[in-house]
């Protein structure tokens, strides 16, 4: 690496964002140095922008991206200076129990040492990463479409908490770029899938993304044209908004004896209270889900390389990484879904 310095964006507070020249970062024992390609900016991102995050640390910001390696540290064997890569920004510590038993997004470290920054001209990929969680990009396969990896699985990671679902109806809430991930992979089930949301532009993805049926929550009451659709309500609700209510009349929505995936993250402290009668009487199940495993890393991966999910649709704009705090702003007060943020200029790549 010839440069002295490079790019790097650093989150300091609530809407506090500064694009800073840092020192080039140099790679230990086991470690990458990966130069960003492509970044992909994100809701965790956008509500740790607006109000911090409970596992994340005001800092180096982003945590979705691809590139190509710049520098490897000692010990590091199977990738070379020059490979194009991808990687999620965790990987679980695989001695502890949680790991142990293949549930890694419950290792107690997890976040101990991460992969961000990747809002950047590079990112250090810590040794526990590369062992498990850096791959070759596949070939045929965009940086960006690349950097969709650690969403993906997390989506994957959802249905596997999820279960079978063979022969279920999905209402998923929210068209967000998470939702539409949700729509994508109920679709590719065989599912019947009912996107809600409340821009014009989500709900035109969704279709795009396999969903039957749409519901514009700002023309119609979102309970009562789930039942007009459903009858007694889908088999599955899938809640991508992050929204305390949304959270707490979700299971209204699902028929007797279906089930409430809660995915989008409330903020710490939250306390989502339900209908204990409908939990009840109607045995409707609360099912959570957070993060992924190296399991859903592994299918996501497989997903994009084989083409079954083809996400670039979802992309709103390529901007530079010179405009971060405007590409923030914009987020902020809605103008877009998601945005790849390219350091290399903007052509698509």
């Amino acid at each position: 690496m010839n440069a002295v310095a490079v790019r790097q964006a650093v989150l300091r507070g609530p809407r506090i964002l500064d694009l800073e020249r840092v020192a080039v970062p140099q790679p230990g024992p086991g470690e990458v140095v990966v130069r960003i390609r492509a970044a992909l900016t994100c809701g965790t991102d956008l509500k740790t922008y607006r109000r911090g995050h409970p596992r994340l640390r005001y800092g180096p910001f982003g945590h979705e991206g691809s590139g190509d390696v710049a520098a490897v540290g000692a010990g590091v064997t199977g990738v070379r200076v020059g490979e194009p890569v991808v990687f999620t920004p965790t990987a679980g510590c695989g001695v502890c129990g949680p790991c142990r038993a293949g549930r890694e997004n419950l290792c107690p470290t997890l976040f101990d040492d991460m992969a961000v920054g990747t809002y950047g001209d590079m990112v250090r990929i810590p040794a526990r990463i590369v062992r498990r969680h850096l791959f070759s990009r596949p070939e045929g396969l965009s940086y960006v479409e690349a950097a969709f990896l650690e969403p993906l699985a997390c989506v994957v990671h959802g249905w596997r908490r999820l279960g079978p679902v063979d022969g279920s109806r999905v209402a998923v809430i929210g068209t967000g770029a998470i939702g539409l991930l949700h729509v994508r992979e109920a679709a590719r089930r065989g599912l019947e899938v009912v996107a809600v949301g409340r821009r014009a532009a989500g709900l035109d993805l969704a279709r795009r993304f396999g969903a039957a049926h749409t519901i514009n929550v700002r023309e119609v009451d979102p309970g009562e044209g789930l039942r007009a659709l459903h009858g007694g309500g889908p088999d599955i609700v899938v809640e991508c908004t992050g929204a305390m209510e949304i959270w707490r009349i979700a299971p209204s929505w699902a028929a007797a004896g279906g089930r409430v995936l809660l995915f989008g993250g409330l903020p710490g402290g939250s306390e989502p209270t339900f209908d204990a009668g409908r939990l009840h009487y109607g045995e409707v199940d609360l099912v959570s889900a957070f993060h992924y495993c190296a399991v859903d890393v592994i299918d996501s991966l497989n997903l994009l390389a084989s083409g079954t999910v083809t996400p670039a649709a979802m992309i709103g704009g390529v901007r530079p990484l010179d405009e971060i705090q405007q590409i923030f702003a914009d987020l902020d007060r809605g103008v877009g879904l998601k945005y790849a943020v390219l350091p290399e200029g903007t052509a698509w790549q």
